[in-house]
Protein backbone atom coordinates (compact mmCIF):
# COMPACT_ATOMS: atom_id res chain seq x y z
CA UNK A 1 0.00 0.00 0.00
CA UNK A 2 1.52 3.10 -1.00
CA UNK A 3 0.23 4.92 2.06
CA UNK A 4 -2.18 4.24 4.68
CA UNK A 5 -5.86 5.33 4.76
CA UNK A 6 -4.87 7.60 7.27
CA UNK A 7 -1.75 9.24 6.06
CA UNK A 8 -4.19 10.45 3.08
CA UNK A 9 -7.00 11.72 5.39
CA UNK A 10 -4.72 13.74 8.06
CA UNK A 11 -2.98 14.50 4.25
CA UNK A 12 -6.36 15.90 3.22
CA UNK A 13 -7.15 17.77 6.25
CA UNK A 14 -3.63 19.56 6.63
CA UNK A 15 -4.54 20.68 2.96
CA UNK A 16 -7.68 22.42 4.35
CA UNK A 17 -6.26 24.27 7.18
CA UNK A 18 -5.08 27.48 5.34
CA UNK A 19 -8.50 28.16 3.95
CA UNK A 20 -9.81 27.21 6.91
CA UNK A 21 -7.43 29.75 8.97
CA UNK A 22 -8.36 32.42 6.50
CA UNK A 23 -12.09 31.53 6.36
CA UNK A 24 -15.39 26.65 13.27
CA UNK A 25 -20.10 24.14 16.87
CA UNK A 26 -22.67 25.05 14.15
CA UNK A 27 -19.87 26.62 11.71
CA UNK A 28 -22.64 27.02 8.86
CA UNK A 29 -25.14 28.89 10.74
CA UNK A 30 -23.55 32.52 10.61
CA UNK A 31 -25.91 33.54 12.93
CA UNK A 32 -24.89 30.98 15.66
CA UNK A 33 -20.95 30.97 15.08
CA UNK A 34 -21.65 34.98 15.99
CA UNK A 35 -22.71 33.94 19.44
CA UNK A 36 -20.09 31.18 20.19
CA UNK A 37 -22.63 27.81 19.07
CA UNK A 38 -25.17 29.00 21.02
CA UNK A 39 -28.22 28.37 19.40
CA UNK A 40 -30.82 26.05 20.86
CA UNK A 41 -33.49 28.74 22.12
CA UNK A 42 -32.62 30.85 19.11
CA UNK A 43 -32.99 27.99 15.79
CA UNK A 44 -36.30 28.46 13.66
CA UNK A 45 -36.08 27.52 10.34
CA UNK A 46 -34.43 24.97 8.36
CA UNK A 47 -31.70 25.53 10.97
CA UNK A 48 -33.11 23.89 13.38
CA UNK A 49 -31.63 20.41 11.32
CA UNK A 50 -29.83 18.95 14.15
CA UNK A 51 -30.02 21.20 16.71
CA UNK A 52 -33.70 21.22 17.85
CA UNK A 53 -36.36 19.71 15.40
CA UNK A 54 -39.06 20.91 18.15
CA UNK A 55 -38.59 24.79 17.35
CA UNK A 56 -40.40 24.05 13.92
CA UNK A 57 -43.75 23.54 16.29
CA UNK A 58 -43.46 27.25 17.78
CA UNK A 59 -45.45 29.93 16.56
CA UNK A 60 -42.69 31.11 13.09
CA UNK A 61 -42.21 34.51 11.70
CA UNK A 62 -42.39 32.80 8.30
CA UNK A 63 -44.22 30.76 6.05
CA UNK A 64 -41.16 29.66 3.58
CA UNK A 65 -37.36 30.02 4.68
CA UNK A 66 -34.77 29.05 2.42
CA UNK A 67 -30.57 29.60 1.89
CA UNK A 68 -28.37 29.32 -1.03
CA UNK A 69 -25.01 29.03 0.78
CA UNK A 70 -24.11 29.22 4.06
CA UNK A 71 -20.45 27.69 4.67
CA UNK A 72 -18.00 27.80 8.00
CA UNK A 73 -14.72 26.50 8.81
CA UNK A 74 -12.73 27.24 11.85
CA UNK A 75 -8.98 26.06 13.08
CA UNK A 76 -7.68 26.09 16.24
CA UNK A 77 -4.73 24.88 19.17
CA UNK A 78 -4.48 24.60 22.55
CA UNK A 79 -0.90 23.66 22.69
CA UNK A 80 0.78 25.46 20.03
CA UNK A 81 1.71 29.00 19.98
CA UNK A 82 0.87 31.36 17.45
CA UNK A 83 4.28 31.41 16.19
CA UNK A 84 4.42 27.55 15.65
CA UNK A 85 1.10 27.47 14.32
CA UNK A 86 2.06 29.59 11.40
CA UNK A 87 5.50 27.60 10.77
CA UNK A 88 3.15 24.49 10.38
CA UNK A 89 1.18 25.85 8.34
CA UNK A 90 3.40 28.09 6.11
CA UNK A 91 6.98 27.36 6.67
CA UNK A 92 7.13 23.22 6.05
CA UNK A 93 9.98 23.71 3.83
CA UNK A 94 11.82 25.44 6.65
CA UNK A 95 14.79 23.48 7.95
CA UNK A 96 14.82 22.91 11.94
CA UNK A 97 17.26 22.14 14.64
CA UNK A 98 17.66 20.83 18.44
CA UNK A 99 16.03 23.86 19.82
CA UNK A 100 13.15 23.68 17.56
CA UNK A 101 12.21 20.28 18.20
CA UNK A 102 12.50 20.09 21.36
CA UNK A 103 9.85 23.27 21.28
CA UNK A 104 8.12 21.06 18.93
CA UNK A 105 7.41 18.11 21.21
CA UNK A 106 6.20 20.38 23.96
CA UNK A 107 3.67 22.38 21.97
CA UNK A 108 2.76 18.96 19.82
CA UNK A 109 1.83 17.16 23.33
CA UNK A 110 -2.04 18.36 24.38
CA UNK A 111 -5.47 17.17 24.94
CA UNK A 112 -6.37 19.51 21.78
CA UNK A 113 -3.65 19.81 19.74
CA UNK A 114 -5.14 20.46 16.57
CA UNK A 115 -8.74 20.82 15.93
CA UNK A 116 -10.65 21.42 12.39
CA UNK A 117 -13.99 22.01 11.13
CA UNK A 118 -15.45 22.88 7.51
CA UNK A 119 -19.75 22.89 7.56
CA UNK A 120 -21.59 23.75 4.54
CA UNK A 121 -25.01 24.02 4.01
CA UNK A 122 -25.78 24.43 0.12
CA UNK A 123 -29.06 23.95 0.71
CA UNK A 124 -31.84 24.43 3.67
CA UNK A 125 -35.75 24.70 3.13
CA UNK A 126 -38.34 25.20 5.93
CA UNK A 127 -42.18 25.63 5.13
CA UNK A 128 -44.44 26.22 7.90
CA UNK A 129 -47.49 24.06 7.84
CA UNK A 130 -51.57 25.08 7.26
CA UNK A 131 -53.79 24.54 10.17
CA UNK A 132 -51.60 24.61 13.28
CA UNK A 133 -49.80 21.37 11.66
CA UNK A 134 -46.31 22.89 12.86
CA UNK A 135 -43.18 22.91 10.54
CA UNK A 136 -40.89 20.93 8.24
CA UNK A 137 -37.38 21.24 7.30
CA UNK A 138 -34.66 20.01 4.61
CA UNK A 139 -31.44 20.36 3.93
CA UNK A 140 -28.01 19.00 2.45
CA UNK A 141 -25.22 19.46 4.28
CA UNK A 142 -21.45 18.61 4.09
CA UNK A 143 -18.66 18.10 7.35
CA UNK A 144 -15.62 17.80 7.61
CA UNK A 145 -14.04 17.35 10.96
CA UNK A 146 -10.36 16.94 12.45
CA UNK A 147 -9.02 16.44 15.74
CA UNK A 148 -5.72 15.87 17.39
CA UNK A 149 -4.36 15.10 20.66
CA UNK A 150 -0.81 13.51 21.32
CA UNK A 151 0.99 12.13 24.61
CA UNK A 152 4.69 13.42 24.67
CA UNK A 153 5.75 10.20 23.65
CA UNK A 154 3.02 10.51 20.36
CA UNK A 155 5.13 14.18 20.17
CA UNK A 156 8.45 12.71 20.38
CA UNK A 157 8.14 9.90 18.17
CA UNK A 158 6.38 12.34 15.21
CA UNK A 159 9.36 14.82 16.25
CA UNK A 160 12.13 12.60 16.53
CA UNK A 161 11.56 9.13 15.21
CA UNK A 162 13.87 6.24 15.80
CA UNK A 163 15.50 8.90 18.72
CA UNK A 164 12.69 9.41 20.68
CA UNK A 165 13.14 8.33 24.26
CA UNK A 166 10.54 5.60 24.17
CA UNK A 167 11.69 4.51 21.14
CA UNK A 168 15.73 4.16 22.23
CA UNK A 169 14.50 2.29 25.16
CA UNK A 170 13.45 -0.54 23.47
CA UNK A 171 15.67 -0.23 20.31
CA UNK A 172 18.89 1.98 21.49
CA UNK A 173 20.91 0.89 18.21
CA UNK A 174 19.19 2.87 15.02
CA UNK A 175 18.02 1.09 12.06
CA UNK A 176 20.50 2.37 8.79
CA UNK A 177 19.70 -1.35 6.85
CA UNK A 178 16.00 -0.50 5.43
CA UNK A 179 15.26 -4.26 6.84
CA UNK A 180 12.33 -4.44 9.85
CA UNK A 181 13.92 -4.94 13.26
CA UNK A 182 12.89 -7.81 15.52
CA UNK A 183 10.52 -6.81 17.92
CA UNK A 184 11.82 -6.56 21.37
CA UNK A 185 9.62 -8.49 23.56
CA UNK A 186 10.32 -6.60 26.86
CA UNK A 187 8.78 -3.28 24.54
CA UNK A 188 5.51 -2.54 25.93
CA UNK A 189 1.80 -2.19 23.69
CA UNK A 190 1.47 0.83 21.36
CA UNK A 191 -2.22 1.41 24.01
CA UNK A 192 0.23 1.60 26.49
CA UNK A 193 3.06 3.86 24.92
CA UNK A 194 0.25 6.15 22.86
CA UNK A 195 -2.08 6.50 25.87
CA UNK A 196 -4.14 9.94 25.63
CA UNK A 197 -3.83 9.98 21.58
CA UNK A 198 -6.55 10.95 19.16
CA UNK A 199 -6.25 10.90 15.47
CA UNK A 200 -9.58 11.27 13.93
CA UNK A 201 -11.09 12.77 10.71
CA UNK A 202 -14.47 12.31 9.36
CA UNK A 203 -15.76 13.38 5.97
CA UNK A 204 -19.62 12.97 5.60
CA UNK A 205 -22.79 14.32 3.25
CA UNK A 206 -26.09 14.36 4.59
CA UNK A 207 -29.32 14.14 3.36
CA UNK A 208 -31.92 15.93 6.53
CA UNK A 209 -36.19 16.43 7.06
CA UNK A 210 -37.07 17.55 10.29
CA UNK A 211 -40.63 17.82 11.89
CA UNK A 212 -42.14 19.68 14.47
CA UNK A 213 -45.55 20.97 16.11
CA UNK A 214 -47.11 22.36 18.93
CA UNK A 215 -49.09 19.72 21.45
CA UNK A 216 -49.65 21.92 24.12
CA UNK A 217 -50.83 25.67 23.84
CA UNK A 218 -52.00 27.29 27.17
CA UNK A 219 -52.42 30.47 28.36
CA UNK A 220 -48.79 31.00 29.34
CA UNK A 221 -47.03 28.29 28.38
CA UNK A 222 -46.36 26.33 24.80
CA UNK A 223 -44.67 22.81 24.67
CA UNK A 224 -43.25 21.55 21.14
CA UNK A 225 -41.88 18.08 19.80
CA UNK A 226 -40.35 17.46 16.91
CA UNK A 227 -37.92 14.42 15.63
CA UNK A 228 -35.39 14.67 12.70
CA UNK A 229 -33.67 12.33 10.88
CA UNK A 230 -30.71 12.11 8.39
CA UNK A 231 -29.40 9.33 5.97
CA UNK A 232 -25.67 9.74 6.11
CA UNK A 233 -23.11 9.35 3.13
CA UNK A 234 -19.88 7.87 4.24
CA UNK A 235 -16.50 9.84 2.32
CA UNK A 236 -13.93 9.21 4.64
CA UNK A 237 -13.28 8.50 8.08
CA UNK A 238 -9.77 7.97 10.19
CA UNK A 239 -10.67 7.16 14.19
CA UNK A 240 -7.50 6.15 15.77
CA UNK A 241 -7.61 6.35 19.87
CA UNK A 242 -5.28 4.93 22.85
CA UNK A 243 -6.64 5.39 26.17
CA UNK A 244 -6.86 3.02 29.39
CA UNK A 245 -5.10 0.48 27.88
CA UNK A 246 -7.29 0.05 24.68
CA UNK A 247 -6.51 0.89 20.99
CA UNK A 248 -9.48 1.98 18.41
CA UNK A 249 -7.81 2.34 14.92
CA UNK A 250 -10.25 2.20 11.98
CA UNK A 251 -10.03 3.62 8.50
CA UNK A 252 -11.85 3.65 5.79
CA UNK A 253 -11.89 6.05 2.53
CA UNK A 254 -13.33 7.14 -0.43
CA UNK A 255 -11.47 6.38 -3.79
CA UNK A 256 -11.12 9.84 -4.45
CA UNK A 257 -8.15 9.95 -1.40
CA UNK A 258 -6.07 8.32 -3.99
CA UNK A 259 -4.67 5.56 -1.84
CA UNK A 260 -3.22 2.53 -3.15
CA UNK A 261 -3.51 -0.59 -0.93
CA UNK A 262 -1.26 -2.46 -2.97
CA UNK A 263 -1.55 -6.60 -1.88
CA UNK A 264 -4.11 -5.97 0.49
CA UNK A 265 -6.64 -5.07 -2.01
CA UNK A 266 -6.36 -8.84 -3.36
CA UNK A 267 -7.61 -10.18 0.07
CA UNK A 268 -10.97 -11.75 0.25
CA UNK A 269 -11.82 -9.67 3.17
CA UNK A 270 -11.37 -6.45 1.62
CA UNK A 271 -14.20 -4.46 -0.46
CA UNK A 272 -12.30 -2.20 -2.80
CA UNK A 273 -13.99 0.60 -4.01
CA UNK A 274 -12.41 2.40 -7.01
CA UNK A 275 -13.67 5.03 -9.45
CA UNK A 276 -13.75 8.93 -9.35
CA UNK A 277 -15.39 11.63 -7.66
CA UNK A 278 -16.97 11.70 -3.91
CA UNK A 279 -17.94 7.64 -3.96
CA UNK A 280 -19.57 6.80 -0.64
CA UNK A 281 -17.72 4.21 1.24
CA UNK A 282 -20.31 4.05 4.20
CA UNK A 283 -23.81 4.72 5.12
CA UNK A 284 -25.59 5.24 8.00
CA UNK A 285 -28.65 6.66 9.55
CA UNK A 286 -29.35 9.81 12.54
CA UNK A 287 -32.47 10.65 13.96
CA UNK A 288 -33.17 13.83 16.84
CA UNK A 289 -35.35 14.14 19.12
CA UNK A 290 -36.15 17.44 20.99
CA UNK A 291 -38.70 19.17 22.98
CA UNK A 292 -38.98 22.95 22.99
CA UNK A 293 -40.93 25.37 25.20
CA UNK A 294 -42.31 28.77 25.84
CA UNK A 295 -42.83 30.16 29.77
CA UNK A 296 -45.02 33.20 29.40
CA UNK A 297 -44.46 36.07 26.23
CA UNK A 298 -40.16 36.29 26.90
CA UNK A 299 -38.78 32.40 28.46
CA UNK A 300 -37.79 30.05 25.70
CA UNK A 301 -36.25 26.63 26.87
CA UNK A 302 -35.14 23.70 25.19
CA UNK A 303 -33.60 20.11 25.46
CA UNK A 304 -32.57 17.68 22.31
CA UNK A 305 -30.95 14.52 21.75
CA UNK A 306 -29.02 14.51 18.41
CA UNK A 307 -27.37 12.00 16.57
CA UNK A 308 -28.07 8.68 17.82
CA UNK A 309 -27.77 5.78 14.96
CA UNK A 310 -24.44 4.74 13.46
CA UNK A 311 -22.45 4.18 10.34
CA UNK A 312 -20.94 1.27 8.91
CA UNK A 313 -18.55 1.69 6.71
CA UNK A 314 -18.15 -0.84 3.79
CA UNK A 315 -15.41 0.12 1.00
CA UNK A 316 -11.60 0.30 1.79
CA UNK A 317 -11.84 -0.65 5.14
CA UNK A 318 -8.67 -1.47 7.02
CA UNK A 319 -8.09 -1.98 10.54
CA UNK A 320 -5.45 -2.22 13.40
CA UNK A 321 -5.00 -4.30 16.58
CA UNK A 322 -2.99 -3.48 19.94
CA UNK A 323 0.51 -4.91 19.48
CA UNK A 324 4.23 -4.12 20.97
CA UNK A 325 5.87 -1.38 20.06
CA UNK A 326 8.33 -1.80 17.14
CA UNK A 327 11.53 0.35 15.94
CA UNK A 328 10.29 2.77 13.38
CA UNK A 329 11.86 3.84 10.03
CA UNK A 330 11.32 7.56 10.21
CA UNK A 331 14.69 9.49 11.90
CA UNK A 332 12.00 12.27 12.69
CA UNK A 333 11.11 15.81 11.32
CA UNK A 334 13.83 18.19 9.43
CA UNK A 335 11.33 20.71 8.54
CA UNK A 336 8.27 21.99 9.48
CA UNK A 337 6.61 19.63 7.53
CA UNK A 338 5.02 18.06 10.75
CA UNK A 339 1.71 16.87 8.87
CA UNK A 340 3.47 14.59 6.60
CA UNK A 341 5.25 13.47 9.67
CA UNK A 342 2.42 12.80 11.08
CA UNK A 343 1.22 10.94 7.89
CA UNK A 344 4.34 8.75 7.65
CA UNK A 345 4.11 7.25 11.39
CA UNK A 346 0.43 5.97 9.86
CA UNK A 347 1.60 4.34 6.56
CA UNK A 348 1.46 0.65 6.96
CA UNK A 349 4.58 0.19 4.50
CA UNK A 350 7.29 2.03 6.32
CA UNK A 351 7.65 0.07 9.75
CA UNK A 352 6.20 2.63 11.68
CA UNK A 353 3.27 2.32 14.33
CA UNK A 354 0.80 0.03 12.90
CA UNK A 355 0.25 -3.16 10.85
CA UNK A 356 -3.00 -2.68 9.01
CA UNK A 357 -5.63 -5.54 8.64
CA UNK A 358 -8.28 -5.52 6.01
CA UNK A 359 -12.25 -5.83 7.09
CA UNK A 360 -15.20 -6.32 5.04
CA UNK A 361 -17.20 -3.59 7.13
CA UNK A 362 -17.16 -1.76 10.13
CA UNK A 363 -20.38 0.06 12.16
CA UNK A 364 -19.78 2.95 14.65
CA UNK A 365 -21.83 4.96 16.41
CA UNK A 366 -22.56 8.69 15.02
CA UNK A 367 -21.56 11.27 17.45
CA UNK A 368 -24.45 11.83 19.93
CA UNK A 369 -25.08 14.49 22.07
CA UNK A 370 -27.48 16.03 24.43
CA UNK A 371 -28.26 19.41 23.69
CA UNK A 372 -29.69 21.94 26.47
CA UNK A 373 -30.73 25.69 26.23
CA UNK A 374 -32.20 28.69 28.05
CA UNK A 375 -33.05 31.83 26.93
CA UNK A 376 -35.21 35.31 27.52
CA UNK A 377 -36.42 36.93 23.50
CA UNK A 378 -38.04 40.40 24.86
CA UNK A 379 -38.47 41.13 21.19
CA UNK A 380 -36.74 41.39 17.78
CA UNK A 381 -34.51 43.70 19.24
CA UNK A 382 -33.17 41.48 21.53
CA UNK A 383 -32.63 38.21 22.48
CA UNK A 384 -30.37 35.99 25.00
CA UNK A 385 -29.49 32.44 25.72
CA UNK A 386 -27.50 30.11 27.59
CA UNK A 387 -26.16 26.08 25.89
CA UNK A 388 -25.21 23.45 27.15
CA UNK A 389 -24.09 20.60 24.96
CA UNK A 390 -22.42 17.33 25.82
CA UNK A 391 -20.90 14.67 24.07
CA UNK A 392 -22.41 11.24 24.94
CA UNK A 393 -19.47 9.61 23.06
CA UNK A 394 -15.79 9.70 22.16
CA UNK A 395 -16.21 8.56 18.50
CA UNK A 396 -15.07 10.83 15.05
CA UNK A 397 -16.60 13.77 14.54
CA UNK A 398 -17.96 14.47 18.10
CA UNK A 399 -16.69 17.28 20.29
CA UNK A 400 -14.09 16.55 22.38
CA UNK A 401 -15.51 18.13 25.73
CA UNK A 402 -18.64 19.60 26.65
CA UNK A 403 -19.53 23.28 24.90
CA UNK A 404 -21.32 25.89 27.37
CA UNK A 405 -21.98 29.24 26.28
CA UNK A 406 -24.03 32.33 26.31
CA UNK A 407 -24.99 34.86 23.31
CA UNK A 408 -26.97 37.71 22.54
CA UNK A 409 -28.43 39.18 18.98
CA UNK A 410 -28.99 42.90 19.62
CA UNK A 411 -30.92 44.73 16.98
CA UNK A 412 -29.67 48.27 17.40
CA UNK A 413 -31.17 49.43 14.17
CA UNK A 414 -33.95 47.62 12.06
CA UNK A 415 -31.47 46.55 9.26
CA UNK A 416 -28.39 45.47 11.45
CA UNK A 417 -28.34 42.63 14.01
CA UNK A 418 -25.40 42.24 16.05
CA UNK A 419 -24.41 39.01 17.69
CA UNK A 420 -22.08 37.97 20.86
CA UNK A 421 -21.28 36.53 23.79
CA UNK A 422 -18.95 34.18 25.17
CA UNK A 423 -18.35 30.23 25.08
CA UNK A 424 -16.07 27.67 26.68
CA UNK A 425 -14.75 23.98 25.84
CA UNK A 426 -15.69 21.54 22.44
CA UNK A 427 -11.76 21.60 22.32
CA UNK A 428 -11.39 25.22 21.50
CA UNK A 429 -11.08 26.96 25.14
CA UNK A 430 -12.81 30.08 25.97
CA UNK A 431 -14.10 32.66 23.29
CA UNK A 432 -15.44 35.99 22.56
CA UNK A 433 -17.62 35.61 19.94
CA UNK A 434 -18.70 38.68 17.29
CA UNK A 435 -21.22 38.35 14.25
CA UNK A 436 -22.85 41.01 11.80
CA UNK A 437 -26.17 40.22 9.76
CA UNK A 438 -27.79 42.57 7.55
CA UNK A 439 -31.88 42.45 7.93
CA UNK A 440 -34.74 42.87 5.54
CA UNK A 441 -38.13 41.80 5.71
CA UNK A 442 -37.74 39.20 3.20
CA UNK A 443 -33.56 38.44 3.52
CA UNK A 444 -30.43 38.24 5.70
CA UNK A 445 -26.97 38.50 4.92
CA UNK A 446 -24.24 38.12 7.59
CA UNK A 447 -20.75 36.85 8.58
CA UNK A 448 -19.30 36.13 11.74
CA UNK A 449 -16.48 34.58 13.68
CA UNK A 450 -16.29 32.33 17.10
CA UNK A 451 -13.48 34.42 18.58
CA UNK A 452 -12.08 37.63 17.80
CA UNK A 453 -9.23 37.32 20.45
CA UNK A 454 -8.34 33.74 18.92
CA UNK A 455 -7.30 36.04 16.04
CA UNK A 456 -4.82 38.19 17.31
CA UNK A 457 -3.40 35.63 20.82
CA UNK A 458 -0.02 34.13 20.34
CA UNK A 459 -1.18 31.25 23.05
CA UNK A 460 -4.11 28.72 22.12
CA UNK A 461 -4.57 30.74 18.55
CA UNK A 462 -8.07 30.18 16.78
CA UNK A 463 -8.98 31.35 13.39
CA UNK A 464 -13.25 31.06 12.19
CA UNK A 465 -15.54 32.94 9.84
CA UNK A 466 -18.89 31.71 8.77
CA UNK A 467 -20.18 32.84 6.11
CA UNK A 468 -24.23 33.34 4.49
CA UNK A 469 -24.36 34.31 1.24
CA UNK A 470 -28.33 34.96 1.56
CA UNK A 471 -30.86 33.46 3.68
CA UNK A 472 -34.44 34.30 2.62
CA UNK A 473 -38.06 34.50 5.10
CA UNK A 474 -40.84 34.64 2.87
CA UNK A 475 -44.80 35.20 4.27
CA UNK A 476 -43.81 36.68 8.11
CA UNK A 477 -42.01 39.17 9.72
CA UNK A 478 -38.24 39.11 10.09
Amino acid sequence: MKASAVSVLLLAAGLALPLAARAQNELSNFSATGRGGVVNTFASDYQVIGINPANLGRVPNFRVAFTVGEVGAGIGSQSLTRTTFKHLLNDGGQSIGPAEKATLVTQLTGDNVLNLNIDTNLLGLAVTLPSGLGGIAFSSRQRVASHLALNRNAADIIVNGQNADVIRQYYPVPNTSGNPTPTNPNAPFISTVLDGTSIQAAVTNEFNVAYGVEVIQNTGFHLSVGAGYRYIQGIGIADIRASGGTLTAYTSLSPIFNVDYGALASGNNFNLEQGTGLKPVGHGNGFDFGLAAEVGKVIRLGASVTDLGSMTWTGNVLSASDQKLQQVASTGVQTYDVLAEIARQFDADNRNLFTYETAKERTAALPAKLRLGGGVRVSKFFETGLDVTLPLNKVAGNLTAPFVGLGVDVRPLSWLKLSSGFSSGAGYGKSLPLGLTLVTSVWEAGISTRDVVGLFSEDAPYASAAFGVLRFKLGGSE
